[in-house]
């Protein structure tokens, strides 16, 4: 049940945090194993997703570390399809390279960085539930989702000046 209920967003927010389907997946999949062993520990069930949330990223961290030692197995990217807002070709090849750019963005933010940001804005999560799943205190977070955004802003208007 808890599986069933929380499973999707968990899930998510693991394929948003590691960028690879397949290692989302296992990243799920251990994340309640985890949870499972750890059930008893949850003192506020109202926080269960919190909670679950806090496991996933450590488990994202993990797998970050050991995709890392394992050099020789390339990342794929795989991002949902632009839905096109222009039916006409250029506009849709203007989506997919602003995609492109901002996916790219993202991926130089530090992965705790990118964890809080992507709680935040794909996951919609408060300041307090962000906090409690990355473990850290409040003003930390509100900093960290801060630096992110202003991070991502000045690559991406220096990526559009250089175009102009």
């Amino acid at each position: 049940m808890i599986f069933q209920r929380h499973g999707p967003p968990v899930r998510r927010f693991l394929a948003s945090t590691l960028r690879d389907d397949a290692d989302a997946d296992e990243a799920a999949q251990e994340t309640f194993i985890r949870a499972h062993s750890r059930l008893a520990a949850l003192k506020e069930p109202e926080r269960l997703l919190s909670w679950l949330l806090g496991i996933a990223r450590i488990v994202a961290l993990d797998s970050r570390h050991l995709r890392r030692r394992d050099a020789d197995r390339e990342e794929t990217n795989s991002r949902g399809a632009v839905v096109p807002l222009d039916p006409t070709p250029e506009a849709r090849l203007l989506d997919k390279e602003a995609e492109r750019v901002l996916a790219a963005e993202i991926d130089t933010l530090s992965p705790h960085r990118r964890a809080a940001l992507v709680l935040r804005v794909d996951h919609d999560l408060g300041y307090p539930e962000i906090a409690e799943a990355m473990g850290w205190p409040l003003q930390k977070v509100k900093n960290e989702i801060h630096r992110a955004r202003m991070q991502i802003r000045e690559r991406i208007l220096g990526y559009l000046a250089g175009r102009a």
